[in-house]
């Protein structure tokens, strides 16, 4: 059991993960941090992300919370959150949302959109501040 986080290290992946910890922590649960890449990433975006997942278990670690970080190669974002929510039996999956258009309201990202509707529990989506 856990809490499944989809991140990236954006604005909208930081609201993401600070949501998870809040719920992991309510919930005694571990947070489990998922960063999909494309198999065909750059090293230097790799170098970055592995920074990046480095931070974040050092924070996670400071924090005190329970937690497995994963970085997945398959690329499918939504395929990696829900086959990872499925694995773990996760109690919650949290995604991190943009600020869109008037117009852009109308349509969800597409692998949003699969999250919320194949995910196997269910679906917090944040937004960052301001």
């Amino acid at each position: 059991m856990g809490i499944v986080v989809g991140y990236l290290a954006t604005p909208e992946g930081r609201a993401a993960l600070d949501a998870a910890v809040e719920e992991a922590r309510h919930r005694d649960l571990p947070v489990v941090v998922v960063l999909s890449v494309r198999p065909d990433e750059p090293e230097e975006r790799r170098a970055e992300t592995a920074a990046a997942l480095a931070q974040v278990r050092d924070e996670l670690d400071a924090l005190g919370v329970r937690h497995d970080v994963r970085q997945l190669e398959g690329g499918d974002v939504a395929d990696d959150l829900i086959g990872t929510a499925e694995e773990v039996d996760a109690q919650l999956v949290v995604l991190g949302l943009r600020r869109r258009s008037p117009v852009g309201k109308l349509i969800l990202g597409s692998n949003a959109q699969r999250v919320l509707f194949d995910a196997p529990c269910p679906v917090l989506t944040v937004k960052p501040a301001g």
